[in-house]
């Protein structure tokens, strides 16, 4: 097997580690210090594949985001309804600390989460203040490919 080698550690080298570790403990407490918001915006993304969910501050300052994907749910069961609710419970755990109550929701996209999205939201006890589709729409976009003559 051979013979271990022993290490020792100098007082300079000590000082150093544990100056690190301080620096680290001191940058994962300024990360989990949150400010506390009371009105925000909640950005449903809603597409055919996946439910995303965003939370900001009025200036648009991201609070905290949370997908379909993300919680755990694969293949087509991220776009389900179930999926969405699921989302907005991880979004509400993870606005606890920031007291935000009074919400403007921006729904995006034809998938089936956003309806579920919405009535999730309601019901984990945040005031709905409005509600708005900010969907694209083209308005006659680029020029259709050329009919097919069989």
């Amino acid at each position: 097997m051979g013979k271990k080698k022993v290490i020792v550690q100098t007082q300079e080298e000590a000082f150093k580690e544990k100056e690190k570790l301080e620096s680290a403990i001191a940058k994962t407490s300024q990360a989990t210090t949150t400010k506390r918001v009371d009105r925000g915006r909640v950005y449903i993304g809603a597409s055919f594949n996946n439910t995303i969910i965003t939370v900001t501050d009025e200036a648009g300052n991201a609070l905290c985001w949370a997908s379909a994907g993300g919680l755990g749910f694969s293949g087509p069961k991220k776009a389900t309804p179930f999926a969405a609710s699921k989302v907005v419970a991880a979004i509400a755990e993870k606005l606890k600390k920031t007291g935000l109550v009074n919400i403007d929701v921006f729904v995006t996209g034809v998938g089936s989460g956003r309806d579920s999205a919405i009535r999730s939201l309601a019901n984990q006890g945040f005031t709905i203040l409005s509600i708005r589709d900010v969907t694209p729409i083209p308005h006659n976009g680029p020029r259709p490919k050329k009919v097919r003559r069989v």
